[in-house]
């Protein structure tokens, strides 16, 4: 697989659903348990996607499947405490996916700037 590319069954995943796009932009800065998953979703949307255990446990379990994310024995002194915790991080094909997405946003909103729909702004 290319760089750049990632698997025609992963395409069909695109657009991403909210909540595979805020569990792999949360995994985006590196390895986190569950409950990190969460909180850092919470931030991302401000607020505005939040996600209970049951789903969130559920979708982790979906992006392991399709092998998105990966399952990795946490780093740091916070492991001894904290050891029954599961930590995840992205794959390769997670973090291709993730950037497709982004990419793909981007071109939405420069189509919606064109269209005069989403005011400019500096950054």
């Amino acid at each position: 697989m290319k760089r750049n590319q990632v698997s025609e069954e992963l395409q069909q995943l695109l657009p991403l659903t909210p909540a595979v796009f805020f569990v792999l932009l949360s995994l985006a800065d590196g390895e986190k348990h569950g409950y990190a998953i969460m909180q850092g979703m919470a931030t991302l949307s401000g607020g505005k996607f939040r996600m209970g255990p049951g789903t969130l446990y559920t979708t982790l379990q979906r992006l392991l499947d399709l092998a998105l994310i990966e399952e990795v024995q946490g780093s740091g002194a916070a492991v001894k405490r904290e050891s029954r915790r599961r930590y995840y991080r992205l794959t390769g094909s997670g973090t291709i996916l993730l950037e497709d997405e982004i990419s793909r946003m981007e071109s939405v909103v420069r189509l919606a700037r064109r269209k005069k729909l989403v005011p400019r702004t500096v950054e």
